[in-house]
This record gives C-alpha cells, structure tokens and sequence, in this order.
C-alpha cells in the first residue's frame, strides 16, 4: 500500500463521520539529535525458518532470546530494554522547483491542516549546486552490532542522503542496502561497532488485550516511549488485499500513541522484544487519535534476511482467487462444516494450487496448522516463505476436512529463487487472461499485467490490466514467452535493452509501450 501522504486522498465514512486518512509519520520539522546512552548486550542468535538454520554470517542481525521482564504494567524493563535500540532517521533531498502551486508536503502547518494562504514571492533562479536539505524524520530498529538497521520504505524513500542519530547523541550517514515497497519496509546499514541490536519476539504469539510499548522519535522527541495495548491482530488498511497486490494488509493494530517521527521504530512487548515495526496511523488530522500500525515481526525477519541475501524480497503466492466466507455464501454453497475460512473462486495454471489439486468452492482454513479466516491472514502467512518451500494447506471440500501438501511457486509460477535486476524484478506480475476477457477483446492469447509498482514497466506508463499481445515483434502467448524474450533481450549485444510492447486495456483501446530494461 502506498503510505505518501496526499492532502485530498481521504477515506470517507459513512454520513456524518468525518473523513479519515491514512497519516505518514515522517514530517520535516527541525530536530534535536537523539539522547542518552545505555549498554544492553546479549548474545546474537541465527534466525531459524522453515525448519533451517541460516548462515549466520548473512543472517547475525536478526536474533532472538529468552529475556524476562515484568508481565503486570511495570513498563521499566521494557523501555530499558529498547530505547538504546532504537535510531533518528533524518532523511535530506537537494531542493527542486516546487509543483505543488504552494503547497509544502513536508511543512509543519501544511502535513496537518492542508495548504496555508502565503504572501505571493518573487521566484528565484534555482541553484545548480545547492546542498540536500532535511525533508523528513523517521525511527530505525538496531538488527546488528556492526551497524544493519531496519526502518519504514516510506522513511528514506527518495532521500539522498540519510543521516543515523544513536542514543548516544553520535552521527553517522547511512546506505540503502535494499527496500520492499510492498511491505513499507527498508534495510540500512551504518559503519559502526559495537551497537546494541533489538531482540526478536514473536508476533503470532502476541494477545489481543496484551500490553505493548512503542519506542520512537515523534515530532523530534529522541526516545520517546509510549504505552497501549494490542486491540487488533491482521487488520487491514485497504482494498490492496482484493487486486491481487502483495502488500502488507496484515497489521498489529494497537492503541499506543504515534506521531510523525514514529515510522520505522519499535514495538515492544513487556520483555523488550521487537513484535513489529511502526508504520501508519488512522487519522483525521494527521496526529494520532486513536489507533496505529505496526507490521508483525514475522514479516519483517523474512524480508530483512532476503534484503540481505538477494537484494530483493522473495514472494511466494498460492495461485488462487479466494473470497472471505461469511453466513450468507455458506448457505449459498450449502457450507455446514465450517464457518469462516477463505472460498477459492479460481485456480491459476502452473500455481500451488493447482498442485493441491485446490477446486472451486473449497473452503482453506489453514496454512502448516495455523488458521487463515482472513485474506490479511493468509498474505501474512505466505510472506513467510519464499517460493520452493513446502506448506501444508488444510481445506474442505464438500463439508469433509483435507490437508495436502505442495510447493510455493512465485508470480511467474516458478520455483526459482531471483536475485535483484533478473526477470522477477520487473516490479509487476504477469497473469493468464480469461477466455472471458479474450473474447471481448476479440484476441486469441496474451498476457496480462497486474500489480504494477516501482520497477520498469511503471517507469513506462504501464498500468494495471494492460493485456500484452507482442513484445519486440514476437506473438506473447503465456508468462513463459514473456521471461523467454527478456532473457533474449538481456543476452542481446545490443547497448539498448528495450521491451517494446503491443497490447490492450479492457477497454478495446491499443496502446504501445516502450520499457527501458536497464534505466539510468
């Protein structure tokens, strides 16, 4: 989901509720340096998944142990524990002519109360070389002694430079080492030794009603810690969930007051233990009032250690259309034996699915013996995993209870493990387009895109639905001839590697498009 703030983009209620937005905690405002010091050491643990031990000298930033702590609502261990842990993240941009006819995103009065009346200013020529200025603040959660740090995407989006401040009131710049725009998460890395990294809890453990701290920096305030308690778990934002996107939709939902400034930072259980990274607020205002985000640790290791690995996040899908169940379609499909679960609509070809042997009208209700009764919940369990991992899928067919075991496929229906700047990185998927749709279209094959993000093909103006009929004179007939004619295209001597696109949005209109495979 894209958390940029926009001064119109308002969720309306129903009649007589005010509207509500979806609020960025980064803002521009100018910041005091992060304080005090406190040591906290313990010894680094491998991040263990899917029965496997990392290699620990990719993996040492994520580790987990046994710490004790108050379990009543003495918070003091618990913020003992964390606010050496946690980083200011400034973010700075050299400055352009603004498009915003007046309006400053990043202003104080602006980020809360919408474009101020200003006194109308000569323009100035723009200085060719004038130096990044401060455009924003976030929180960063220490993974590692030798520097790794994960924050929020939206924290260092579009940044040029990045500036770490430790407790300890020390500066150091910072480098990208990977972003997943899909789950709002990014992992830098500073030079330095000797830091107190986060420890790792568990997120599926967390309880409803289960006290929580969040540790962060909000409106420049180093090392604030506030206190709530879990009021949600897999709650989603959005109707990312139902377009077949791979966003985030499945976050711990707290009442622990949030701010600008609080993006990237911590939250805490009364050990100490990092449980989720915060990451948006529902809001009227842009202030808190009420609710907060965070995205559950369970995600966050999984993408950390990919980042780290591959440079790109692994993404595993289950190659099938589900419909949540309610009374209403159970009775509908005459569903007795359960009462909530995910409904499959349609099986893709070449899909874990179809490799289940997964129908229509079955009912999924867990993955590797943990429930799924809601889309966010089954996104957050396939987030886990990396295609070519094996999942167990319990369902029910005809009211009698099932579980098989398959292999997770990616977006192209493979099993192959992708590194940044090959065929998977081409920040969308491709889809087989119904018989239904072929037939309106009056074609007899293509390809589909659908969840376009940042990558090339939305560099080029591709959006989603666009049905590729030929790439670079050649008939596109099935995902395969799309990954075939890139290889070609990379292998090719040719300095240019370009896709030039022939195809069709839903609409019967031809568009053609020209993707740049290797942009400045």
């Amino acid at each position: 989901m894209d958390f940029a703030y926009k001064p119109n983009n308002m969720v309306m209620m129903k009649k007589k509720f005010l509207p509500v937005a979806l609020a960025i905690f980064s803002v521009s405002v100018s910041l005091s340096a992060c304080a005090q010091s406190r040591g906290s050491e313990s010894e680094a643990l491998p991040l263990q998944q899917n029965n496997s031990v990392y290699n620990k000298n990719e993996n040492e930033f994520i580790r987990t142990s046994t710490r004790t702590g108050s379990f009543e609502t003495d918070f003091t261990v618990a913020a003992e524990n964390t606010v050496n842990e946690v980083v200011c993240i400034k973010s700075y941009a050299t400055p352009r002519q603004s498009n915003y006819g007046g309006y400053d995103p990043f202003g104080m009065f602006d980020f809360f109360f919408g474009p101020q009346e200003r006194q109308p200013q000569r323009r100035q020529p723009q200085q060719r070389n004038s130096e990044p200025v401060q455009t924003g603040l976030g929180s960063g959660v220490i993974l590692s002694e030798d520097g790794y740090i994960v924050t929020n995407n939206h924290v260092i989006d579009g940044a040029e430079k990045l500036e770490v401040l430790l407790n300890d009131n020390s500066t150091y710049e910072a480098t990208v080492v990977g972003t997943d725009e899909a789950t709002d998460l990014a992992l830098i890395k500073i030079d330095a030794k000797g830091l107190s990294p986060i420890t790792f809890g568990d997120s599926e453990a967390v309880k409803i009603g289960e006290w929580v701290l969040a540790v962060g920096n909000p409106f420049g305030f180093n090392s604030t810690v506030t206190a709530g308690i879990v009021s949600a778990k897999a709650r989603s934002l959005s109707q990312n969930s139902r377009n077949g996107r791979m966003g985030i939709e499945s976050f711990i939902q707290t009442d622990a007051a949030l701010n600008p400034g609080n993006s990237g930072g911590a939250l805490v259980n009364l050990k100490g233990e990092l449980i989720g990274i915060n990451s948006a607020i529902y809001s009227n205002t842009g202030s808190y009032s009420g609710f907060s985000f965070a995205i559950p640790t369970s995600i966050v290791k999984k993408v950390m250690v990919d980042l780290m690995q591959y440079g790109t996040v692994q993404r595993a899908v289950l190659g099938c259309s589900v419909t949540e169940l309610d009374a209403k379609l159970a009775k509908e499909k005459d569903i007795t034996a359960v009462k909530s679960g995910l409904l499959v609509r349609e099986v893709n070809d070449r899909s874990t699915a179809m490799e289940l042997g997964l129908k229509e009208n079955d009912v999924i209700t867990a993955i590797n013996g943990v429930d799924v009764q809601s889309f966010p919940q089954l996104v957050e369990q396939l987030n886990k995993y990396r295609p070519g991992d094996q999942i167990s899928v319990t369902y029910y067919r005809n009211n009698k209870k099932e579980t098989k075991t398959g292999t997770l496929r990616n977006t192209q229906g493979s099993t192959s493990i992708t590194k940044k700047g090959e065929f998977a990185d081409m920040g969308c998927a491709f889809m087989k387009v119904s018989d239904e749709t072929k037939k309106k279209l009056g074609i007899s094959a293509g390809v589909s895109v659908a969840g376009v993000k940042n990558g090339p093909f939305k560099d080029a103006g591709v959006k989603d639905g666009f049905v590729i009929t030929e790439i670079n004179g050649q008939n596109v007939n099935s995902v395969d001839d799309v990954e075939r004619i890139f290889n070609q295209i990379m292998k090719s001597d040719d300095e240019d590697k370009v896709m030039f696109l022939v195809g069709l949005y839903p609409n019967g209109r031809k568009y053609y498009y020209a993707v740049n495979l290797q942009p400045e």
